[in-house]
Protein backbone atom coordinates (compact mmCIF):
# COMPACT_ATOMS: atom_id res chain seq x y z
CA UNK A 1 0.00 0.00 0.00
CA UNK A 2 1.38 3.38 -1.02
CA UNK A 3 -0.78 6.06 0.64
CA UNK A 4 -0.49 9.71 -0.28
CA UNK A 5 -2.53 12.34 1.56
CA UNK A 6 -2.90 15.68 -0.21
CA UNK A 7 -4.26 18.55 1.86
CA UNK A 8 -3.28 21.36 4.19
CA UNK A 9 -2.02 21.19 7.76
CA UNK A 10 -4.88 23.41 8.95
CA UNK A 11 -7.66 21.33 7.35
CA UNK A 12 -9.59 19.35 10.00
CA UNK A 13 -10.61 16.63 7.52
CA UNK A 14 -6.99 16.20 6.44
CA UNK A 15 -5.90 15.94 10.08
CA UNK A 16 -8.53 13.23 10.63
CA UNK A 17 -7.26 11.34 7.57
CA UNK A 18 -3.68 11.48 8.89
CA UNK A 19 -4.87 10.23 12.29
CA UNK A 20 -6.75 7.34 10.62
CA UNK A 21 -3.56 6.03 8.98
CA UNK A 22 -1.31 6.78 11.98
CA UNK A 23 -3.58 4.84 14.34
CA UNK A 24 -3.34 1.81 12.04
CA UNK A 25 0.44 2.22 11.66
CA UNK A 26 0.08 2.60 7.90
CA UNK A 27 2.87 4.72 6.44
CA UNK A 28 1.81 7.58 4.22
CA UNK A 29 3.28 10.56 2.41
CA UNK A 30 1.74 13.96 3.18
CA UNK A 31 1.69 16.77 0.62
CA UNK A 32 0.83 20.23 1.91
CA UNK A 33 -0.95 22.22 -0.80
CA UNK A 34 0.20 25.49 0.76
CA UNK A 35 3.78 24.49 -0.09
CA UNK A 36 3.38 22.63 -3.39
CA UNK A 37 0.39 22.25 -5.68
CA UNK A 38 -0.35 19.32 -7.94
CA UNK A 39 1.03 18.81 -11.42
CA UNK A 40 -1.05 18.43 -14.56
CA UNK A 41 -0.07 14.75 -14.69
CA UNK A 42 -1.17 14.17 -11.10
CA UNK A 43 -4.48 15.88 -11.78
CA UNK A 44 -4.96 13.68 -14.86
CA UNK A 45 -4.37 10.54 -12.73
CA UNK A 46 -6.78 11.72 -10.04
CA UNK A 47 -9.41 12.54 -12.72
CA UNK A 48 -9.31 8.90 -13.84
CA UNK A 49 -10.78 7.92 -10.46
CA UNK A 50 -12.80 11.00 -9.47
CA UNK A 51 -14.85 13.37 -11.67
CA UNK A 52 -13.17 16.79 -11.78
CA UNK A 53 -16.37 18.49 -10.57
CA UNK A 54 -15.94 16.68 -7.24
CA UNK A 55 -12.41 18.03 -6.80
CA UNK A 56 -13.21 21.74 -6.53
CA UNK A 57 -14.38 22.88 -3.11
CA UNK A 58 -17.12 25.43 -3.72
CA UNK A 59 -17.58 25.89 0.04
CA UNK A 60 -14.04 26.98 0.88
CA UNK A 61 -12.84 30.52 1.57
CA UNK A 62 -10.52 30.56 -1.44
CA UNK A 63 -13.41 29.85 -3.85
CA UNK A 64 -15.46 32.72 -2.42
CA UNK A 65 -12.45 35.05 -2.13
CA UNK A 66 -11.75 34.65 -5.84
CA UNK A 67 -15.43 35.25 -6.68
CA UNK A 68 -15.67 32.02 -8.66
CA UNK A 69 -19.32 31.50 -7.77
CA UNK A 70 -20.07 34.41 -10.11
CA UNK A 71 -17.79 33.33 -12.95
CA UNK A 72 -17.65 30.81 -15.74
CA UNK A 73 -14.33 29.02 -15.40
CA UNK A 74 -12.40 25.93 -16.44
CA UNK A 75 -12.14 23.76 -13.32
CA UNK A 76 -8.87 22.12 -14.39
CA UNK A 77 -7.12 25.44 -15.07
CA UNK A 78 -8.30 26.91 -11.75
CA UNK A 79 -7.16 23.85 -9.77
CA UNK A 80 -3.71 23.88 -11.39
CA UNK A 81 -3.31 27.63 -10.81
CA UNK A 82 -4.68 27.61 -7.24
CA UNK A 83 -4.36 24.23 -5.48
CA UNK A 84 -6.12 25.63 -2.38
CA UNK A 85 -9.37 25.28 -4.35
CA UNK A 86 -9.09 21.48 -4.08
CA UNK A 87 -11.48 19.65 -1.79
CA UNK A 88 -9.32 17.96 0.83
CA UNK A 89 -8.08 15.54 1.80
CA UNK A 90 -7.34 13.75 -1.43
CA UNK A 91 -6.11 10.29 -0.46
CA UNK A 92 -4.40 8.17 -3.07
CA UNK A 93 -3.59 4.48 -2.90
CA UNK A 94 -2.03 3.70 -6.27
CA UNK A 95 -4.82 4.24 -8.79
CA UNK A 96 -7.50 4.42 -6.08
CA UNK A 97 -8.49 7.92 -4.98
CA UNK A 98 -10.90 9.38 -2.43
CA UNK A 99 -11.87 13.00 -1.87
CA UNK A 100 -12.88 14.14 1.61
CA UNK A 101 -12.90 12.08 4.80
CA UNK A 102 -13.76 8.51 3.69
CA UNK A 103 -12.76 6.09 6.49
CA UNK A 104 -15.09 3.32 5.25
CA UNK A 105 -13.25 3.15 1.93
CA UNK A 106 -9.82 3.35 3.60
CA UNK A 107 -10.82 0.44 5.89
CA UNK A 108 -11.55 -1.60 2.75
CA UNK A 109 -8.10 -0.73 1.40
CA UNK A 110 -6.39 -1.74 4.65
CA UNK A 111 -8.37 -4.96 5.08
CA UNK A 112 -7.67 -6.07 1.51
CA UNK A 113 -3.93 -5.43 2.12
CA UNK A 114 -3.83 -7.70 5.14
CA UNK A 115 -5.38 -10.68 3.31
Amino acid sequence: MNIQIIGTKKCRETQKAERFFKERRIPYHFRDLTEKGISKGELENIKLAVPIEELIDEENKQFKKRGLEYMVYDIEIELLEDPLLLKTPIVRNGRLVTVGYQPEIWKEWTSSESK
